[in-house]
C-alpha cells in the first residue's frame, strides 16, 4: 500500500468532489478500505462511460482496498433520474437479472474477484431491495430524510420544471440504503461516483451517521468532457460498448486512437496504469512530434489489452496497418469482420458472373459498366490490395480471403466487401 495513494489519485484528475479529505486521506493511506460503486443494468453490456469508474476500483485494488462492485438489480428497475432530461423506460425483472449477469462477467474480467489477500466483492442490490417491505421502509429509513434536503439534489432540481414521479424522486433513497446496507454487512466505508452522483453519496453517508453513528465517505470523478465539445463514449453517435460483439476489438481501438491530441495525456492519467513518470515522458516525446501520435497510441495499446487482452490489440494493430497501407491479403476472416464492418457489402449470389466489370456494376460499387471500365483502366480499381487493369479479369477461388471474402477498393479509401 503506497502511502501516497491519494495524492496519486489527485496528480491523475480522479478526483472531483470529496467528503472530510483529511480524514478519507488518513484511512486510504494507513488501512486497507473497503470501497464501492454502483452500476444499474440498464443495457446488456457496460459501456465506456462505466469505464472510468471500473478502472478507478480497480486502481484501489491494487493499492490494497477491497473494491465491492454492486450490480444494481434493484435499482436499476427504477432508474437513476442523475442528469436525465427524461423518465427511463421500465425493465422487467427478467431483462434487469440477465443484464446484470452480463455486468458481473464484464466486471470479473478487469477487477480481480480471486485475489488472495484483497479479492474484490460483488454484490447485488436486489438482494436486499427485493426483500423491503413498503411501510418498513418509509418508517426506518424515510423518516431521515425532509423534502427539503430531498429537493435540494441538483439532479432532482434539475427535473423539476419538466417533471419528475415520485418513483425517480426516491432512487436517492434507494441508493443511500444500499450505502448503509454494504456498511452493515461488509463495513464499506466509500462510495465513488461520477461527478452526476453526489446527491446520492451524501444521502447514504447521512443515512449511515444517523442509523448507526458512524463515519462514511464519498469523492466523486470529473465528468468527463472531449475538448471539441462532443460527448465522451460515443463514435459517430453510437455508444462505445465494453462487449467485443456490441463493439468490435478493432472498433475500440480506433476510438482510442482517434483521441484528439488536447485530450490524449489526460486520458493516460484517467484510463491506464502506467506511471506518471512514463505518462510525462510521453508527453514530452508528444509535444515534440505530435504527428507521431504517441500519446494516443500509448492510450490505445493500454486501454484495448486493458479490456479485450493482448491478442486483441495485436489483431487491432493488424487490421489498421492492412487498412492503411491497402494490403489485405493477409487478414483472417475475423479481422475482415471488424476491419469492414461499417462498409458496404454484398453477399455474391450463385448466379452471379464473376467478372468484374459485372460484378462491380451488379455490387452497386460502380453506376454502370462505361464507369466500371474506366476505372479498371485508370487503375482505380483493387482486388484485395492488387491493382488489376484488365478488363476481362475474373474473380475466383484464389481472390477469396479465407474461403469467402473479397475486398474491393475504388480510389484510395472507399471499400467494398463481397461476400460468398
Amino acid at each position: 500500500m503506497r502511502s501516497d495513494f491519494f495524492q496519486e489519485l489527485k496528480d491523475r484528475g480522479l478526483i472531483f468532489q470529496v467528503t472530510d479529505e483529511e480524514a478519507l486521506k488518513k484511512q486510504l493511506n494507513e488501512e486497507s478500505v473497503k470501497l464501492y460503486i454502483g452500476f444499474d443494468p440498464t443495457a446488456d453490456s457496460l459501456h465506456i462511460g462505466h469505464l472510468l469508474p471500473i478502472l478507478t476500483l480497480r486502481r484501489f485494488q491494487q493499492n490494497g482496498h477491497v473494491p465491492i462492485a454492486l450490480v444494481g438489480g434493484g435499482t436499476g428497475m427504477i432508474g437513476d433520474p442523475s442528469f436525465k432530461d427524461a423518465e427511463r423506460q421500465l425493465n422487467t425483472l427478467d431483462t434487469v437479472q440477465d443484464w446484470s449477469q452480463s455486468i458481473k462477467n464484464q466486471l470479473s474480467g478487469i477487477i480481480d474477484f480471486e485475489n488472495k489477500e484483497n479479492p474484490a466483492i460483488v454484490a447485488n442490490n436486489y438482494e436486499w431491495l427485493g426483500e423491503l417491505k413498503l411501510i418498513d421502509f418509509l418508517r426506518d429509513i424515510g423518516k431521515n430524510f425532509t423534502i427539503n434536503y430531498m429537493m435540494s439534489k441538483e439532479s432532482v432540481k434539475r427535473r423539476i420544471e419538466s417533471g419528475i414521479s415520485y418513483t425517480e424522486f426516491a432512487y436517492q433513497l434507494l441508493q443511500a440504503y444500499d450505502f448503509y446496507e454494504l456498511n452493515r454487512r461488509y463495513g464499506c466505508l466509500l462510495q465513488l461516483g461520477g461527478s452526476d452522483q453526489w446527491g446520492n453519496i451524501t444521502s447514504g453517508i447521512e443515512l449511515i451517521r444517523r442509523e448507526s453513528g458512524k463515519q462514511a465517505f464519498g469523492f466523486t470523478m470529473p465528468l468527463i468532457t472531449k475538448a471539441d465539445g462532443t460527448k465522451f463514449g460515443k463514435t459517430e453517435g453510437n455508444a462505445v460498448w465494453l462487449d467485443p460483439e456490441k463493439t468490435s476489438p478493432y472498433e475500440f481501438y480506433q476510438f482510442w486512437i482517434n483521441t484528439d491530441d488536447r485530450d490524449a495525456v489526460k486520458f493516460l492519467k484517467y484510463f491506464t496504469f502506467l506511471p506518471l513518470e512514463e505518462i510525462a515522458a510521453i508527453e514530452a516525446a508528444f509535444t515534440a512530434a505530435p504527428e507521431q501520435r504517441a500519446a494516443q497510441k500509448a492510450l490505445a495499446k493500454e486501454v484495448t489489452t486493458l479490456v479485450h487482452g493482448q491478442e486483441a490489440y495485436n489483431q487491432a494493430v493488424r487490421i489498421s496497418e492492412a487498412l492503411f497501407s491497402g494490403n489485405v491479403k493477409n487478414l483472417s476472416g475475423e479481422e475482415i469482420q471488424q476491419g469492414f464492418k461499417n462498409v458496404p457489402s454484398y453477399q455474391v449470389q450463385t448466379e452471379d458472373v464473376l467478372n468484374l466489370v459485372d460484378i462491380l456494376v451488379t455490387a452497386g460499387i460502380e453506376k454502370s459498366k462505361r464507369q466500371a471500365r474506366e476505372d479498371i483502366t485508370n487503375g482505380a480499381i483493387y482486388v484485395n490490395g492488387d491493382r488489376v487493369q484488365a478488363l476481362d479479369y475474373e474473380l475466383s477461388g484464389e481472390d477469396k480471403l479465407d474461403g469467402k471474402f473479397i475486398v474491393i477498393r475504388r480510389g484510395k479509401k472507399k471499400y467494398y466487401v463481397l461476400q460468398f
